[in-house]
């Protein structure tokens, strides 16, 4: 999606300046993407307290390593 933003100028020179990235494009995207993770995790620790992970019950293992899925198991070496 083409846009055009008012980006700080200090600011973006500071961010090409760190060598991470080469273009404007790149550094922008990396700021997207870093925002996009953060709300993530917001989300996740909206859920704190309010999931359980684990039972009162000892950790069963639902498969013998004979049930797995083929591509589960590792190949013996020939």
């Amino acid at each position: 999606m083409r846009t055009n933003i008012e980006i700080d100028d200090n600011l973006m020179e500071s961010v090409l300046n760190s060598g991470l990235y080469k273009t404007k494009k790149e550094a922008v995207e990396a700021g997207l993407t870093l925002l996009k993770y953060r709300n993530a995790q917001a989300e996740l620790l909206n859920w704190s307290g309010k999931v359980s992970f684990f039972d009162n019950e000892p950790l069963s293992i639902p498969y013998s390593v004979e049930e797995l899925p083929h591509s589960f198991v590792a190949e013996e070496s020939k």
